[in-house]
């Protein structure tokens, strides 16, 4: 599928970022058709050097982290110590619908590089700057990695077993989701930018972003003001809506509703819980939880897990196996859905969402360091190949990978 067929086509992403938030970011806009423009250091995007496990070997091995958000793009390497590098950059926001940058609050502009500097040459610019902690307030100027924020967030307060230590989510979420908000903010700013010409100045943080992500757990504390707790493997407001152990494995029951509820009741050949007024409606089943999970453990434990999964799937209750990540994905519904793409040898995840008439694929793998450098200069600044070579020599950008 070529990019002409794309949401994106036509729009200029100028990607200042590294590590994850922002090169998901972008990695989604470029999924969407957009050409995006990876900016790295002589040294690389950070992630590079995450390994193992690595793909490939001596110079061209990469690793896995890097290639999971970075397919999509092209590379160019620049050195921003120098001032014909930083004109490189700023020459390519010129002529560019969207800056991505992560650097730490106020280092663009000691590069002249932040939204002041470049919006006042290209007025209809989308500038979306990604940080720990946001451009304001007393946290400002903290170093802001996933793991923090998922600490200061409250998340890691509600994950994890009742009794036991406060535990990170097992992905690094708070990256994730700095990314998705931003590609939403993104996208409305440019059609903002497209309609009346004016761009726009987007402050995305990852204690921000994962603080609304709290959803409904954060929500209860607005309406009664309770300290969430922890319930490891249950859910604060629905029961029974947990893991239980079967006589071989563990399996999941998500009984969302009283009438989902009976019907377990009758899978399980125990109709009388579901008259039980302790247990007649999901607020009574709350109150006296431990009655009704030792109930069902106890009946749990006496058929396998795949016997319970059918029977309540056949019934109409959701549940389903706990599963490893390897068979997740090798699973024969990921497998209908096309989710895992081959390009060139290069495996990935695909853009999760199908779309009827403008559907994203793996165009292109990610690319080695400096990979487009020349081609990006001349393509969209018009350098010649004599004034790429002077640019070279003087160690202002990097034209191979390596």
């Amino acid at each position: 599928m070529s990019s002409s067929s794309l949401p994106l086509q036509g729009v200029r992403v100028l990607d200042l970022s590294r590590v994850l938030a922002g090169p998901l970011c972008s990695m989604i806009l470029g999924d969407l058709g957009a050409d995006v423009i990876k900016i790295e250091s002589f040294r690389g995007d950070d992630t590079r050097h995450w390994g193992p496990p690595w793909q490939g070997t001596g110079n061209e091995a990469e690793s896995a982290y890097y290639l999971s958000v970075n397919r999509n793009k092209r590379s160019v390497a620049v050195n921003l110590k120098v001032p014909e590098g930083v004109q490189v950059v700023r020459d390519l926001a010129r002529v560019s619908q969207i800056v991505l940058e992560n650097f730490r609050p106020g280092k663009a502009t000691t590069f002249g590089l932040d939204w002041d500097s470049l919006s006042a040459v290209n007025p209809s610019l989308v500038y979306c700057s990604i940080s720990g902690f946001g451009q304001n307030g007393p946290y400002r100027d903290r170093p802001g990695y996933d793991y923090v924020v998922q600490a200061m967030s409250g998340l890691m307060s509600i994950t994890g077993p009742a009794l036991g230590q406060p535990s990170r989510v097992g992905v690094p979420i708070s990256d994730v989701l700095a990314g998705l908000f931003s590609v939403n903010s993104v996208l409305a700013a440019l059609r903002h930018s497209e309609q009346t010409g004016e761009g726009q100045f987007l402050d995305v943080s990852l204690l921000d972003s994962q603080l609304a992500a709290l959803a409904n757990v954060a929500g209860g504390f607005l309406v009664d003001g309770k300290t969430p707790q922890r319930h490891g493997n249950q859910h604060p407001n629905i029961v029974p809506y947990q893991v239980f152990q079967a006589a071989d494995d563990s399996f999941v029951v998500a009984a969302g509703n009283d009438s989902q509820f009976g019907r377990l009741c009758s899978i399980i050949e125990r109709p009388d819980l579901s008259r039980d007024g302790r247990f007649v409606t999901n607020g009574m089943r709350v109150q006296n939880r431990a009655e009704l999970t030792a109930e069902l453990e106890g009946i749990f434990s006496l058929r396998p897990a795949s016997e319970w999964v059918s029977k309540l799937l056949e019934a109409g209750v959701p549940a389903g196996p706990i599963r490893t990540v390897a068979e997740a994905l090798q699973d024969k519904n990921t497998a209908a859905r096309g989710l895992i793409q081959d390009s060139d040898g290069f495996r990935s995840l695909r853009h999760p969402v199908q779309f009827s008439a403008t559907d994203p694929r793996v165009r292109n793998k990610p690319p080695r360091l400096g990979e487009h450098t020349g081609e990006v200069l001349k393509e969209i600044l018009g350098l010649s190949r004599e004034q790429i070579g002077e640019l070279n020599q003087k160690e202002a950008i990097r034209c191979l990978a390596g």
